[in-house]
């Protein structure tokens, strides 16, 4: 099993397990920023748009469309987990060790690995070769996943050395995560990028796997604390877009203590379907889509009618 979180024994760092780093995002926070995400998720919701960050493990991804047909990964593999198909190289994932043998020798990257350990050292590292870029345009790192909260260690001593650098640090969680871990978190953090998906406590347990109450009572508590918070909520039509929806997200939000909260919307897209297929997965969107761009306008205004500040992401 590949461990998530473990000790450099040489440097006595944390390390955790990340899937991507992404470089001069601007949709995660303010400024240009880089975004870190962790792999790992407690929540399985029917849209998710990066469904490798789901498991706690390292995971084989295969493109049928760029597989030259080779047969390296099949030659090279210890296990004897690879062959050449009609449809492409296929894994034997009951003989496959995850070992990522196949996914150096492939010329094409068709076979990637989908997650790696990297320590804290070495991310302060990367985040210091773009400083220049934060401080012009007043961005800094943005934690993300996955669920950045699920690895407190790890995230807490990065979170403390960007603070000894001066980099400013948004974490975006879906709040499902127990309340001192998140208030610990606060302490290091300068703006949260907090998940809402919607209130009714059944349908979120339908489309995300959970129930909703720990998210929005944790919710209430970070914003006791005065902490930065912008809401995210995605739409998706006939899901969470109603007038009920909306208005009791918007009634919730506009009760919450502290400072005032902006909220972002992020209308559903179908990006993940092919990173399903590249996890050997079926993904059906059973009919999701975005509402239209009619909907759209006439949610920010409910938004704006509770005196909630409210754009599209």
């Amino acid at each position: 099993m590949v461990k998530t979180l473990q000790i450099d024994t040489e440097s006595q760092k944390y390390s955790g397990l990340i899937f991507d780093i992404k470089h001069y995002a601007i949709h995660d926070g303010p400024g240009i920023r880089t975004t870190i995400f962790m792999k790992g998720c407690p929540l399985s919701c029917k849209w998710c748009h990066n469904p490798e960050s789901r498991s706690v493990k390292i995971e084989k991804m295969y493109s049928k469309a760029k597989c030259i047909g080779c047969q390296q990964c099949v030659e090279i593999c210890p296990q004897d987990a690879c062959s050449l198909t009609a449809n492409g190289i296929i894994t034997d994932k009951d003989l496959c060790i995850v070992c990522g043998e196949c996914a150096d020798k492939c010329p094409t990257k068709a076979t990637e690995m989908s997650g790696y350990t990297i320590s804290a050292s070495k991310i302060i590292d990367i985040l210091k070769r773009e400083i220049v870029f934060f401080d012009q345009s007043g961005g800094g790192v943005t934690f993300s996943g996955g669920e950045p909260l699920l690895f407190p260690d790890f995230l807490n001593m990065v979170l403390d050395l960007c603070g000894e650098n001066k980099i400013h640090r948004t974490v975006d969680t879906s709040g499902y995560v127990k309340k001192d871990i998140l208030l610990d978190v606060a302490k290091r953090t300068d703006l949260f990028l907090y998940d809402i998906k919607m209130m009714d406590p059944q349908k979120h347990k339908k489309y995300t796997g959970v129930d909703n109450q720990r998210i929005l009572d944790n919710l209430w508590v970070l914003s006791e604390t005065d902490a930065k918070i912008i809401i995210r909520m995605p739409l998706i039509k006939n899901i969470n877009d109603s007038n009920s929806d909306i208005e009791q997200a918007a009634d919730f939000i506009s009760r919450l203590p502290g400072k005032e909260k902006g909220v972002d919307i992020l209308p559903y897209h179908d990006i993940a379907i092919h990173k399903h297929e590249k996890l050997g997965q079926t993904y059906d969107p059973n009919g999701m889509t975005a509402p239209d761009e009619e909907k759209l306008n006439h949610i920010i205004y409910k938004f704006r009618q509770y005196g909630i500040a409210a754009k599209l992401n």
